[in-house]
């Protein structure tokens, strides 16, 4: 070990002799070059002997291990268990539970039975189909009037096949409605002698295609059958002295897109054939003559529909045009086919303007359908709607809350009113007569909907008529106020409420009485102020069964919906009904 530290140094003053030798030819710029000669004394130190000779040591340094045992060690721990609120499942069911049939009975007051029977298809994309039967009648009558029972059957069967590219559909009904001729204050008249009965059968069907491509032409096939008659005369003499109706109807549409382009065509080929009694021979019972009436219509409609913006310019541009040959007179007309809409603030105003028109094809089935008390002898003549000019502003000031604002303009020639017939010394039916008029409407709405619980309708109607010939537009209303309302208490029971407002009819009689004017030469009646409220109430028990109440006429008024024609006043029908 001491012979180790020597060598060290032995080293360490080497390398300072030759460490400062260096330093000092840098100083003395002495370098590789050059050399330096001197003279003087050097003295030496006496040599000598290291009496120890170098060896090996081979030894082990042992080290300390450190032990660091582990600490015995132990703290209390503790836990708290904290309260969590259970979790609230809102469990809802995308669609509700569909039945194939639902049943509906009940029986109101003057003995009013009531049924309806409905069967129809699962929920399918590809079939469909169904049946309906409904049944309404009275046997009470209206105090110091003519015997005022009714009856109304209908049958329907539908069905349908949806494929990717085409549908088809198919409709078969059969109405049977029997009335009586009361409108007379005559109560010991007999039943038989004012009944009416109404024999309705028809049929429809339809093919569509719904090709996808954009290039392709796309339409719709379809034809209507209907055969209506009115009651056929007891007497076996007169058998052909009733009014039959046989209309045959073939529609069409074709329809092809192309960018934002729509381009469509309707064409329509309407025939009527009505006939009363034998042509040109007399009936001497009534002392009328049989006519025959054969009403075809042609109808073109070509339109091209654009949309911009996304779809918030919407723009109709077309005409239509229609052949009216009634009785072998053939006549043409042309009405304009236009309108445009824009939407503005994501759907809270669309303001719009149209100008259209068109020609409407009268039968005998259609104005029994707006006033079933007229005499089964009417002539028959074609409403033609010249010109109808319309503006407004519609829209949705929030999710809940929609509206629409308007005003038009219309010029209608040969539209049909009712007043009294008097070619019967009874007088208890109504006759068709034709005028031309211009109806200038006002119309204002106001919706509200929150989701299924409470629904609320309003709708306000002002109509200024101005006819050719006739002072007023008998028994149309200048005033209407509609207000539709629902409510859904916990789905468990369900409250409708609807309000029925008309003021400003009026009729024309023949002559002078009590409450009669005299206006232009024309005897004139005050219909007076309607207001019909119904409310309906119904109790869920469960999924399947409910019973219901209905009111009808809550303020008992018994207006007179034609001159000398009123209503039953107050009436209430109860009843139940069932799913399966």
């Amino acid at each position: 070990m001491e012979a180790m530290e020597i060598k060290k140094s032995i080293y360490t003053v080497l390398a300072l002799l030759l460490f400062g030798t260096a330093m000092a030819q840098e100083e003395t710029g002495l370098g590789n070059e050059g050399v330096l000669i001197g003279t003087g004394t050097r003295h030496i130190e006496k040599a000598y002997r290291i009496p120890i000779s170098p060896r090996i040591i081979d030894t082990n340094i042992n080290t300390n291990v450190v032990d660091y045992p582990l600490l015995n060690l132990k703290h209390e721990t503790s836990t708290d268990v904290g309260l969590i609120d259970p979790a609230a499942i809102d469990i809802k069911e995308v669609l509700s539970p569909l039945y194939n049939g639902f049943v509906k009975v009940g029986l109101g007051t003057e003995f009013m039975p009531l049924g309806e029977f409905y069967y129809d298809s699962d929920r399918s994309r590809r079939l469909m189909y169904g049946a309906h039967v409904k049944h309404l009648s009275s046997f009470g009558n209206i105090s110091g009037y003519a015997p005022a029972q009714f009856d109304r059957t209908g049958v329907n069967l539908y069905g349908g096949l949806n494929e990717r590219r085409y549908s088809a559909r198919g409709d078969i009904h059969y109405r049977n409605q029997g009335l009586h001729y009361y409108a007379i204050p005559i109560d010991t008249l007999e039943r038989d002698s004012i009944a009416q009965r109404y024999s309705d059968f028809g049929m429809s069907g339809s093919f569509s295609s719904h090709k996808k491509d954009s290039a392709e032409l796309n339409y719709t096939l379809g034809m209507t059958y209907n055969n209506f008659l009115s009651k056929k005369p007891s007497d076996a003499e007169r058998r052909d002295w009733r009014a039959r109706e046989n209309y045959i109807g073939f529609n069409t549409k074709w329809l092809y897109r192309q960018k934002a382009e729509t381009y469509n065509l309707e064409v329509n080929v309407l025939n009527n054939n009505y006939k009363y009694g034998v042509e040109g021979d007399t009936n001497t019972y009534a002392l009328d003559t049989g006519f025959v009436h054969n009403n075809t219509v042609i109808q073109l409609n070509p339109n091209v529909v654009t949309r911009l913006q996304n779809d918030r310019f919407k723009g109709k541009f077309g005409a239509k045009i229609a052949f009216d040959a009634l009785n072998e007179e053939a006549k043409a007309r042309i009405y304009p086919d236009l309108e445009l809409k824009y939407s503005m603030f994501n759907d809270i105003f669309i303001p719009y303007v149209g100008l259209t028109g068109g020609l409407e094809q009268t039968t005998f089935k259609s104005l029994t359908r707006e006033n079933e008390f007229i005499v089964p002898n009417v002539e028959l003549r074609n409403q033609s709607t010249a010109i109808d000019f319309f503006f407004g502003v519609k829209g949705s000031l929030s999710k809940r809350i929609g509206f629409n604002v308007g005003a038009s303009f219309a010029n209608i020639r040969n539209t049909p009113l009712f007043v009294k017939d008097t070619m019967f010394l009874q007088r208890n039916a109504f006759e068709v007569i034709y005028d031309t008029m211009n109806v200038t409407t006002i119309e204002g709405s106001v919706s509200y909907q929150q989701s299924e619980k409470l629904k609320i309708d309003a709708i306000g109607r002002f109509n200024s008529y101005s006819l050719l010939n006739n002072t007023y537009a008998w028994n149309l209303p200048q005033l209407q106020v509609i207000l539709r309302g629902s409510y859904n208490l916990y789905d468990k029971f369900l409250i409708n409420l609807d309000l029925d407002l008309e003021g400003g009819r009026k009729a024309l009689v023949f002559e002078d009485g009590p409450g009669v004017t005299l206006e232009n030469g024309q005897y004139i009646v005050d219909l007076g102020f309607i207001a019909d409220a119904n409310l309906g109430l119904e109790y869920r028990y469960n999924n399947r069964i409910s019973a219901f109440l209905q009111f009808n006429n809550l303020a008992a008024q018994q207006y007179q919906r034609w001159v000398d024609a009123p209503v039953q006043q107050f009436q209430v029908m109860g009843g139940l009904t069932f799913k399966f």
